[in-house]
């Protein structure tokens, strides 16, 4: 590990030596991507997300929301993946943005990132144990407590975390697989038959109609959502191969290879359905919208292998997030930003070399977070996911659009020999206020996209809690600054030095 020129020597020398590292080579690129899109969760996107988008967003429109989220996130990544060639650090935005913006903003975003991965996992705790309990009922008639799926994923989440990220990478790669192959089976199978009772109609890809229905916004907020966590790409840096390399192409694989996945397979199940009928089919029974092309072209077998797809791609998903929120703790710890953390959440596992104790701190602050939810009597999918999930959601956002700001600076400050009109200017500037266009797009839709929580004291303090953990990170950096100089030198600027550990 190694820190910036402007650290105190002491921190030079002493403290390199007492940094805990992670498991360095222990992934290499499809590794990283694995992680990165286990976090979008392509499964829970498209049954959870596309219904809502046709039903209540822009109609047919949605899979051209997915064209316009797509550009708008590729561009973004053009900077973030600029920035990640010259800094490696499993901090990601934490590390990424104190270089840039400096060492307040660089806390107070970390601050936010770890408290969107940490709330984040709950979240996908509440709509897992949802789809077990319906689909085990649905198709066994066996009736089994959601909380009980709460308490297995939280021990599958543990674990994988305890053992390494190459331990969670291979069950990602299966569960994975698995989802993606039978949303593209149905994709394929109303193409092979045509594009489906209509035929094919170009009118949903078309980009002019993710800005028409019902309510456009809600429709593009929604879109953006089922990206949420392909930026993760960064914080495995220090633990994968080559990670000048890998980390950019794995952030690129994942923003295009999601985006056009997503795109086809919400065309044809719309097409599938038939444009005519989609939004009232979407409306009345939304599984209906991608059960029903399923079953009439693939076979109704796999339908019930959707339903359990989704339990894993949900599983997959929060597995992804616990590893996550674990990292960012981990980032966080190892630098003192409170003395006490440098040898909890600071300290990796010697022989896994994995974040054991930020993992287990993570589990713990999810059950405390479902027991919360459960004593509100709040249903774990309805509740517990849709508030939790917008109140991640919209933290995570505010960290990008601040990341491409910082891009901007960092290159005119650090590295203007490597300064680009496009790459290091004119994508970041762009993305960063188009990130600014999306958090304004969910404050404005809030309401409707928390359905039957619209009311809930949760929602309406999302907002809040946001600007409290932000203002938290601000006003504690310019503490150490004034009490502490030489923990304020270290925060974000633990990074992986190539020339002493490649």
């Amino acid at each position: 590990m190694a820190v910036d020129e402007g650290v105190a020597p002491a921190a030079d020398t002493g403290e390199e030596s007492t940094v805990h590292r992670l498991k360095p080579n222990a992934i290499g690129l499809l590794g990283v991507v694995f992680m990165a899109v286990a976090t979008a969760a392509p499964i829970t996107a498209m049954t959870g997300n596309v219904p809502f988008m046709v039903s209540a967003g822009n109609g047919i429109g949605a899979p051209a929301s997915y064209v316009v989220a797509m550009v708008v996130l590729a561009i973004f990544s053009v900077g973030f993946t600029s920035m990640a060639k010259h800094i490696t650090s499993t901090g990601a935005f934490y590390g990424f943005i104190s270089y840039g913006l400096g060492r307040t903003a660089g806390l107070a975003s970390g601050l936010l990132a770890t408290f969107a991965y940490v709330v984040f996992e709950p979240a996908l705790i509440g709509i897992f144990s949802s789809f077990a309990t319906g689909t085990l009922k649905d198709q066994t008639g066996v009736d089994i407590p959601w909380w009980a799926f709460a308490a297995l994923m939280l021990a599958v989440n543990a674990t994988g975390t305890w053992f390494g990220v190459s331990v969670a990478e291979k069950l990602l790669v299966v569960l994975l697989a698995t989802e993606v192959t039978v949303l593209a089976a149905m994709a394929v199978s109303v193409a092979l038959h045509g594009g489906g009772p209509d035929g094919f109609s170009l009118d949903p890809v078309n980009p002019v109609n993710a800005f028409k229905g019902t309510s456009a916004g809600l429709g593009l907020f929604f879109a953006f959502w089922s990206w949420v966590g392909f930026e993760s790409t960064a914080m495995y840096g220090e633990e994968s191969r080559n990670p000048k390399k890998i980390i950019p192409k794995a952030t690129m694989i994942s923003v295009l290879g999601v985006g056009v996945f997503y795109v086809l397979v919400s065309w044809m199940a719309i097409s599938g359905t038939g444009e005519a009928d989609a939004v009232k089919v979407a409306t009345d029974n939304p599984f209906g919208l991608f059960f029903g092309p399923t079953e009439r072209y693939v076979g109704h077998w796999a339908v019930d292998v959707m339903q359990w797809l989704m339990i894993t791609g949900s599983l997959a998903c929060g597995m992804a997030f616990h590893n996550c929120a674990a990292r960012y703790m981990y980032a966080l710890g190892r630098e003192g930003v409170l003395p006490s953390l440098k040898n909890t959440v600071g300290r990796t596992h010697p022989r896994h070399g994995s974040p054991h104790v930020a993992g287990l701190v993570q589990t713990v602050v999810t059950a405390v977070l479902l027991l919360a939810f459960w004593a509100a009597g709040k249903d774990p999918y309805t509740g517990t996911y849709v508030l939790l999930a917008i109140l991640g959601t919209m933290a995570i956002l505010i960290v990008q659009a601040v990341c491409s700001f910082a891009v901007l600076v960092y290159f005119r400050t650090h590295h203007p020999e490597s300064r680009h009109w496009f790459r290091t200017l004119t994508a970041p500037l762009l993305g960063g206020v188009a990130m600014l266009g999306v958090v304004a797009l969910l404050v404005s839709n809030m309401s409707a996209a928390a359905g039957s929580e619209s009311g809930s004291l949760v929602l309406k303090a999302t907002p809040w809690l946001v600007a409290a953990v932000a203002a938290l990170g601000i006003a504690y950096a310019q503490y150490l600054k004034r009490r502490s100089p030489e923990r304020y030198l270290l925060l974000g600027r633990t990074v992986l030095e190539e020339t002493k550990e490649r």
